[in-house]
C-alpha cells in the first residue's frame, strides 16, 4: 500500500505507541489524586508540559492539553469571544478555513456576534491588506490558518501578526494543525495570542492536541468541571497520550530540516509528472506552499470514482479536508480560490510524510494515468 492521505492522519511512530501502552499500564493514576500513583501522573504531565513548551519555544504556562485541533480551535475562538463579548462584537477570519474554524465561526453569527471573510486570490493567500481594511472598532478576534490543509498554501501569519501589533486589543488565532513539523512558525513575540496542534497530524495518537494560550490572554472555558489545565480545561488529563504526543512532538521537531528536504523532492517529482498530463489542472501553487500537500482536478471526472480506482491499485489518496470528504460537495477553498465548479468537484488531494518514497512516485503517476484512461472510456 502507498499512503497518500497524510493530511487526513499519520501513522503513529511505534516509540509513540510503546509510550502510550506503558504510561496506561504503569502511571495510570489520576494526576489530580494525592496518593503516590497520582504524584507520578502529576510528575509525568508536569514533564511532558515543560517538554512541548521547550520544542515550542513558550513557556509551559502557555500550554494547554487538549483533545485535539477542532478543541482546540473551538476553545480559542468560542473562548475569545465569550471572555471578550463585553469589548467588541466583531471578529474575522478567511474563506478557506478547517471546518472546526469556520462552523465555529457561524455558530457565533448565529448568536450575534458579526463576521467577516477575508477573500484569498487564485493561489488561495490572504492579502494583509485585506484584513487591515476589515479591521474595526467593535474587532476582537482574528483567526487565519498557517497552511491550508486542502491545497497546502501557506498565509503570511508573522506579517499578520506584526499588524496586529498595531491593535492590541484584537487576538490573533492560528490553526496551525497542518503546519507543525512542516512549515516552521515562531509563536514566541510574532503576535499570535492562540495556536492550536493536533498529534495525529505528526505521527502522535489521535484524541490529543495543544493549544498555545500567550501568557496574559483570557478564555472563557468551554468545558466546566475540576479546572485543569489552568482552568482553561477541565477534565482528567489523558497522561498517556499527552506524554506520548510530546515523544511524537520531539522526534518531528528533531528531524524536521531532514524531513522537511526529503518530502519537498518527493513533491516536485509529483508535481512535474502531474504537469505532463494534459488532463490534470494543478491546484497547488509552486510558491509559498507546504511541501506535503499536493491538490489537482482531473478535468471531467468526478474525484470519488478516481479515488476508488487508485485504492484498487493499493493507492490511498483523499479528496477535500478528511472532515468534508463525505459531504460531496465542491470544494470550498478551491471556489474561494476563483476555480470554476467543475474543478472544484474534481479535485485530488496527495499528502505526504517523511514515511513516503521518490520510487513511489513512478508508480502513483501511472496509475493516475491508468485511471484517467479508464474513466475516459467509460464516459464516452
Amino acid at each position: 500500500m502507498i499512503y497518500l492521505d497524510n493530511s487526513a492522519t499519520t501513522k503513529p511512530f511505534n516509540d509513540v505507541i510503546n509510550s502510550f501502552v506503558k504510561i496506561s499500564q504503569d502511571y495510570f493514576g489520576n494526576p489530580s489524586s494525592l496518593h503516590r500513583l497520582g504524584g507520578e501522573a502529576e510528575k509525568l504531565l508536569t514533564q511532558a508540559r515543560q517538554q512541548a513548551a521547550n520544542l515550542l519555544e513558550v513557556s509551559p504556562s502557555e500550554i494547554i492539553f487538549t483533545a485535539g485541533g477542532s478543541e482546540g480551535n473551538n476553545l480559542a475562538i468560542k473562548g475569545t469571544v465569550l471572555q471578550h463579548k463585553n469589548r467588541g462584537n466583531h471578529i474575522i477570519t478567511t474563506e478557506i478555513e478547517h471546518p472546526s474554524v469556520s462552523e465555529a465561526f457561524q455558530q457565533m453569527k448565529k448568536l450575534g456576534f458579526e463576521v467577516s471573510y477575508v477573500p484569498v486570490n487564485h493561489n488561495g493567500i490572504v492579502d494583509v491588506e485585506d484584513i487591515k481594511r476589515e479591521i474595526r472598532e467593535t474587532t476582537i478576534l482574528v483567526s487565519v490558518i498557517h497552511v491550508n490543509n486542502e491545497v497546502g498554501t501557506i498565509q503570511p501569519i508573522i506579517d499578520i501578526g506584526g499588524l496586529l501589533k498595531q491593535y492590541p486589543k484584537i487576538l490573533l488565532h492560528v490553526d496551525h494543525v497542518q503546519g507543525i513539523g512542516k512549515v516552521p512558525l515562531k509563536l514566541h513575540n510574532s503576535g499570535i495570542d492562540l495556536c492550536t496542534i493536533s498529534a495525529h497530524k505528526f505521527n502522535g495518537l489521535k484524541g490529543t492536541g495543544i493549544l498555545y494560550v500567550k501568557q496574559g490572554v483570557n478564555l472563557a472555558p468551554l468545558i466546566s468541571g475540576g479546572e485543569q489545565e489552568m482552568q482553561f480545561r477541565s477534565g482528567t488529563e489523558n497522561v498517556a497520550g499527552i506524554v506520548s504526543m510530546t515523544k511524537a512532538l520531539r522526534i518531528t521537531i528533531e528531524n524536521m530540516e531532514e524531513n522537511v528536504k526529503k518530502i519537498n523532492k518527493i513533491k516536485t517529482e509529483y508535481i512535474n509528472g502531474l504537469k505532463r498530463n494534459s488532463n490534470i489542472t494543478l491546484n497547488t501553487p509552486v510558491e509559498q506552499s507546504a511541501p506535503h500537500i499536493i491538490n489537482f482536478s482531473i478535468n471531467g471526472l468526478k474525484s470519488e470514482v478516481f479515488i476508488h480506482l487508485l485504492e484498487e491499485e493499493g493507492i490511498i489518496v483523499s479528496t477535500t479536508s478528511a472532515c468534508s470528504s463525505k459531504k460531496q460537495s465542491p470544494s470550498k477553498t478551491l471556489l474561494a480560490m476563483k476555480k470554476s465548479k467543475e474543478i472544484a468537484n474534481s479535485a485530488i488531494r496527495i499528502s505526504l510524510s517523511q514515511s513516503n518514497e521518490l520510487q513511489e512516485v513512478s508508480i502513483v503517476l501511472n496509475a493516475i494515468d491508468k485511471a484517467i484512461n479508464q474513466l475516459g472510456k467509460v464516459m464516452k
